[in-house]
């Protein structure tokens, strides 16, 4: 139970960082709202393509992305999102839920810090991970709303799993996984960023099975090397 502290720890901070800029919203006028989509749109846009660079085999990134978002579309994802935002009545929960899940979730830090709290019972990058998360969440909740304190619970799941499974997923701290799934991360998090600045809806979430398919494919591609 001591090793899944810091996962409760973030998601905490994510829950109170969303509740902070859920309540500034309503303060924040039309215009100041309108420049602040735009930042948030920008810097996903960049995160994202800070993630992409460090790409090991971008053919193991795009059959990832392939393969992920056909079973998006076959499960249709992105769809049973907003069904659950419309039952919600706030904000544009689908994109908040999904940008947030990504931010917090599809990083080195998350893995790395995951496993390294389950091993050694050093929580120090989530504790770190966490702080911003708290900042980064006060910002995506005051322009989407709920979605972003939502993806909470995606955090403690998530993390908390890595944290117990540490044992047998510490493949995924070497640069060979970690690359490659970060990369197809951040090509969601870019188009998250195409889809704030209304560019281009992109339907991100119905890729979120990339992510479980990417780590699948180098280990298949290692095996004829």
């Amino acid at each position: 139970m001591k090793a899944l502290l810091p996962a409760i720890v973030n998601s905490l901070a994510v829950v109170i960082g969303s509740l902070i800029g859920f309540f500034l919203r309503r303060g924040i006028s039309e215009r100041f709202r309108t420049i602040l989509f735009y930042a948030v749109g920008l810097s996903t846009i960049g995160i994202g393509i800070q993630m992409i660079v460090g790409v090991n085999d971008f053919l193991i990134v795009l059959f990832s992305m392939v393969i992920g978002g056909i079973i998006g579309e076959w499960f249709n994802i992105e769809q049973r999102l907003k069904k659950l935002g419309d039952t919600m009545q706030e904000g544009d929960f689908s994109t908040g839920f999904v940008a947030s899940s990504l931010l917090f979730l599809v990083g080195p830090m998350t893995i790395v810090g995951s496993i390294t709290a389950g091993l050694k019972g050093d929580g120090s990058i989530i504790l770190t991970k966490s702080i911003l998360d708290f900042v980064s969440s006060i910002v995506l909740s005051s322009t989407y709303g709920l979605g972003v304190m939502v993806s909470a619970v995606a955090v403690l799941i998530v993390q908390g799993t890595i944290t117990l499974l540490a044992g047998t997923l510490t493949f995924l701290t070497s640069p060979e996984y970690l690359n490659d799934l970060v990369a197809v991360g951040g090509l969601m998090v870019f188009g998250i960023g195409l889809r704030i600045l209304e560019i281009k809806d992109t339907r991100v979430g119905n890729f979120l099975p990339s992510l479980f398919v990417s780590p699948f494919l180098t280990f298949v591609v290692s095996l004829f090397k």
